[in-house]
């Protein structure tokens, strides 16, 4: 049985970095995260959780759609 704390587990696997230290993560790479955790939810259903969860992420797509880039925000 999925449980819910397994969501930001997913999220931080599904981070990418690049060489100079940038941190990205995709939509289609969280949902296939979270479906190895049994968490079967749709890139829009992925949108919203990450929107409402992670306030350190932000969006940096450049396309249209729920196909969506969040990139690592540093405020300071």
């Amino acid at each position: 049985m999925a449980r819910e704390c397994e969501k930001n587990g997913a999220f931080y696997s599904a981070i990418k970095r690049s060489p100079h230290g940038k941190q990205t993560v995709t939509t289609v790479d969280f949902v296939a995260e979270l479906a190895k955790r049994n968490w079967h939810l749709s890139l829009r259903e992925a949108n919203q959780w990450i929107e409402n969860n992670i306030c350190t992420f932000r969006d940096i797509s450049t396309q249209e759609g729920e196909e969506r880039t969040f990139a690592l925000f540093n405020p300071n």
